[in-house]
């Protein structure tokens, strides 16, 4: 099957282009609570983006789901999310929770009239992940990587697929028949380190089924002429499900095999940046 495709936009023309060349979820991040604390000194980007957005880009979705990242669990966090179920959303995800307390808070207030999805991103959360899948209510779940990394204190966010921490929570996911994905993967074809090709057959390995389109795919914010951006998409797409086909061929061997050069490539990105530090 397939990844369900989710792209990061507040712009209705951008998405509406994303939708047409086969994103399958457009994914809007309403959380800022405590996040440019976490993230300060990092390549990330960190949206401010309004309720007023889930309004205008429900307006121009008509075959890609709307997911809504709001804020972590606080005393706002009920007119938070009734306000986004009011305004249309499929998926309403949860971030940064710490407790079973607040992913049983989360669902309560979502009560069936929703998708859920929650974002496991702290280790407090992955050493309650039994208690917290228990709870009725849990549509699907993904792992926030770049943010549980952090948690882990580790140097590259990759880390965590390369020492078995994602490969040990898909499993308590997959136990709980949860649909599940991690992370985000760039473009393939791209001249990086880690290629999306190595990344991307990890998720077939692993059984996700999502994934988020990360900056590297398309960064609409540093194109000065959108002309080719539609093209630009369905290019980005196309790449993504051919390479998708070649995962889904791979043996159990070649599926090890791309995981232990996943490990070294990743051993190398650690050592070099401990070399920098």
């Amino acid at each position: 099957m397939p990844l369900k495709l989710m792209y990061l936009t507040n712009d209705p023309s951008v998405a509406a282009l994303a939708q047409d060349a086969g994103v399958d979820r457009i994914f809007l991040d309403l959380e800022l609570r405590g996040k440019e604390a976490r993230q300060k000194n990092m390549d990330t980007v960190i949206s401010h983006n309004s309720f007023e957005d889930v309004g205008k880009l429900r307006a121009v979705l008509t075959s890609s789901e709307l997911l809504v990242r709001v804020n972590s669990m606080y005393e706002d966090s009920r007119a938070e999310v009734n306000r986004v179920i009011e305004d249309g959303v499929d998926v309403v995800m949860l971030p940064y929770f710490k407790t079973v307390r607040e992913v049983a808070d989360f669902v309560s207030i979502c009560a069936g009239r929703v998708r859920t999805c929650l974002l496991f991103e702290t280790p407090q959360a992955v050493e309650q992940i039994d208690e917290i899948l228990a709870l009725p209510g849990i549509d699907e779940v993904h792992i926030g990587i770049n943010d549980l990394h952090l948690g882990y204190h580790k140097t590259f966010m990759f880390e965590l697929l390369a020492d078995g921490t994602v490969e040990r929570i898909c499993r308590k996911f997959a136990e709980k028949g949860l649909p599940y994905g991690f992370g985000g993967v760039g473009r393939p074809g791209a001249k990086v380190a880690l290629p999306a090709e190595r990344i991307l057959a990890e998720h077939y390995r692993l059984g996700s089924r999502q994934v988020i389109l990360s900056r590297a795919f398309c960064d609409v914010s540093k194109l000065a002429d959108r002309s080719h951006l539609a093209e630009d998409f369905k290019d980005g797409v196309a790449a993504i499900r051919a390479c998708e086909e070649a995962c889904a061929k791979l043996s159990p061997l070649e599926q090890r095999e791309n995981h232990e050069t996943v490990q070294e490539i990743v051993r190398q990105i650690v050592a070099a940046a401990n070399v920098r530090s």
